[in-house]
């Protein structure tokens, strides 16, 4: 079952039609995708916040970056580069080297105001399974999170 879940998640996100360039993408771009989504949802409310960060192609995707949401139960909030993926709780969903990568990154969200977390996921712009470093921001119970690929 939780392989399962892990390969339709990764499905999903491969199946994304953006054109996304990695060639450019930063940490730095990542840490600024974040502050500029956590900024959002402070200033615009939750409800919008998460709306407008989920709009494929819109303010908050820079190449292969795109800012994500996460609830406190692993449920994705808001996701621009794939929008199926949103209401879809991914607790329980393990990377392809079996690391439960929601659930560290809510856990970690629980004791740290930001920090980094590396895991793999499938990279939409190649479609591969990549390294992938994402920077996260605790936001009262929900984290905000942004990521770079290895190549």
């Amino acid at each position: 079952m939780r392989i399962q879940i892990a390969v339709v998640a990764i499905a999903f996100l491969a199946s994304t039609t953006f054109v996304f360039a990695s060639e450019n993408s930063s940490k730095d771009d990542a840490v600024a995708m974040v502050k500029k989504a956590v900024a959002t949802i402070k200033a615009e409310g939750p409800e919008k916040g998460y709306a407008e960060i989920s709009t494929p192609g819109g303010n908050f995707v820079n190449g292969e970056i795109y800012a994500f949401v996460v609830g406190p139960d692993g449920t994705t909030l808001a996701q621009p580069a794939n929008p199926k993926m949103i209401g879809m709780n991914l607790m329980d969903v393990q990377d392809v080297d079996g690391k439960y990568f929601v659930k560290d990154m809510v856990e970690n969200g629980r004791k740290q105001a930001s920090f980094w977390y590396e895991y793999k996921f499938a990279n939409p712009a190649t479609k591969k399974v990549q390294v992938k470093d994402s920077y996260c921001e605790q936001l009262n119970e929900v984290i905000v999170c942004a990521g770079v690929y290895r190549p």
